[in-house]
């Protein structure tokens, strides 16, 4: 089954340990609303250029929810860059990470940020058995 999938999110990052070195180090807990509902944790890693606009981070996120009716949980894995400003986020399901009833599970997710974050995730799903 395709599918796709709309809504926003809630995100707290918090700095976990010093923070004292040129990589940053953040925890991640966002709740999500929309055609999936669920929350997730996960640690980010991100380092700031001192060219304005430009920086880097990578990070993993477990997601526990229900998405089409389907509740279990997946991961995440984010790798954005900015180069002067110019973003660039891909943003994947890990494969062979979903359990549950969201076993099989594969997709992107996009993330916009306006008056809030919101998303779209293009996924995949086995047909139940």
């Amino acid at each position: 089954m395709q599918g796709e999938a709309h809504g926003t999110f809630e995100v707290n990052l918090l700095p976990i340990g010093g923070n004292d070195g040129p990589i940053g180090v953040m925890s991640i807990n966002k709740v999500f609303h929309g055609d999936l509902q669920g929350s997730s944790v996960g640690q980010m890693l991100a380092f700031r250029s001192p060219v304005q606009g430009s920086a880097g981070y990578v990070a993993m996120e477990r997601v526990s929810g229900t998405l089409a009716g389907r509740q279990g949980a997946f991961t995440l894995q984010h790798n954005g860059l900015m180069t002067g400003g110019t973003p660039e986020l891909s943003v994947v399901v890990v494969p062979d990470s979903g359990s549950e009833g969201l076993l099989g599970l594969s997709g992107t997710l996009e993330i916009s940020i306006s008056e809030g974050h919101d998303y779209r995730f293009v996924y995949a799903l086995p047909e139940p058995e």
